[in-house]
């Protein structure tokens, strides 16, 4: 047992390490080629399953969701122009309808159906964070993210209710819950926005800038895990409330202007990449080998991707071609949530293996190929200013 841990401890600490060099060598963003390491190293017997690993793993991802909310501007999305907020809402809908036509065309399983239109915006993190966060395309797909992100957790949270309890008095509570805590959270927010418009010195208090304790990692992180101790009480989505914690360092705290550098080399120098290792890990190398769990990981990934840039068409009046498929492409990575539903439903018995399967390899595919596209389309237009 010691000699196992002090082998994975040895082999995260490599992978960790050697990552950027990699992904360098390969000109591909790092988070794919973290998951491709730990899925190559956990086949090779060099990862295995470990309490401890899972256990910050889930802590690195809701991490990276609480990077994420830090990267909104509430106060932009909210003096975006309604234009924007209503293409947006359609960009979203446009989404919805294509899942469903393709799912009717392609007889696909209901759980895959309702996975196509899925949104997250972990990633988006990432991909501010190589591409800076002031591109457009990026600000847009905030906008949009953000919007798709509280649905999918809405969604998420339903599914998981009634999966668990069927459509009843529970399904009922659990919905009622979700709602009493977005209300609750929007009630807050106004009434803090008002406290500090009165009393703005509180934010210098509770945040000062010229302070040697670390006081602005000290509030954040305290921050970070009420919340996600209020979503354990009631039984939500952990990833909402990691989210919603961001978003509020964002709105309150943006004085704080090296905060956020702070706490996005502390994730994605550390809890980030344990957490991409750990998605490449949890997958089985061997189930590739599985008849039709390829081809249908591909259809699925292509099928969404292309919802994406179908539904993008109504950005490219506002961004431009080019940055209405750069934005479709970077809301086409819901990873967790997609690893969520597929989990949700091969418990419940709702999908087979093969069905599991192809949906765990679809959520990889799309990192891959969103990435290495998104990649492949700044070096063009880079090369055409030159």
């Amino acid at each position: 047992m010691i000699h196992t841990n002090i082998l994975l401890i040895l082999t995260l600490s490599i992978l960790i390490w050697i990552s950027p060099f990699v992904a360098k060598t390969l000109r591909i963003p790092i988070p794919p080629v973290e998951i491709m390491l730990g899925s190559i190293f956990a086949s090779m017997g060099f990862i295995g399953h470990n309490q401890y690993f899972n256990l910050i793993a889930e802590v690195g991802f809701l991490y990276l969701m609480f990077l994420a909310g830090m990267e909104v501007d509430l106060k932009k999305i909210s003096s975006s122009p309604k234009n924007i907020l209503h293409r947006s809402i359609l960009f979203l809908a446009l989404m919805v309808l294509f899942a469903i036509i393709s799912g009717i065309l392609f007889h696909l399983n209901m759980i895959i159906i309702i996975s196509m239109p899925l949104i997250s915006i972990g990633l988006l993190a990432a991909l501010s964070k190589i591409y800076s966060k002031e591109q457009p395309w990026i600000q847009l797909a905030f906008i949009v993210g953000v919007l798709g992100e509280i649905i999918s957790i809405a969604v998420l949270t339903v599914f998981d209710a009634a999966s668990n309890t069927g459509f009843g008095l529970a399904l009922i509570t659990k919905i009622s819950y979700l709602l009493i805590f977005l209300a609750v959270v929007y009630i807050v927010y106004r009434l803090l926005h008002i406290l500090f418009w009165w009393f703005p010195e509180l934010k210098k208090i509770l945040m000062p800038k010229s302070d040697t304790s670390d006081q602005d990692i000290r509030l954040a992180m305290a921050l970070f895990f009420m919340l996600i101790v209020v979503m354990l009480s009631l039984e939500l989505e952990l990833a909402l409330g990691a989210f919603i914690a961001g978003v509020a360092i964002s709105a309150f705290f943006h004085h704080e202007k090296k905060l956020e550098e702070k706490m996005s080399s502390l994730g994605f120098g550390f809890l980030v990449p344990l957490f991409f290792i750990h998605v490449g890990a949890s997958f089985d190398i061997s189930a590739l080998a599985y008849t039709g769990v390829v081809p249908g990981a591909l259809l699925i990934t292509s099928l969404m991707i292309l919802s994406r840039v179908f539904a993008g068409v109504v950005m490219k009046t506002v961004l431009g071609g080019r940055d209405a498929l750069l934005m479709a492409l970077s809301l086409s990575m819901p990873l967790t949530l997609l690893v969520a539903v597929a989990t949700i439903g091969h418990e419940t018995n709702m999908i087979n293996t093969i069905h599991y399967y192809q949906l765990i390899l679809a959520s990889l595919f799309e990192i891959l190929i969103s990435m290495v596209l998104i990649k492949l389309i700044q070096i063009k237009f880079r090369s055409k200013e030159d």
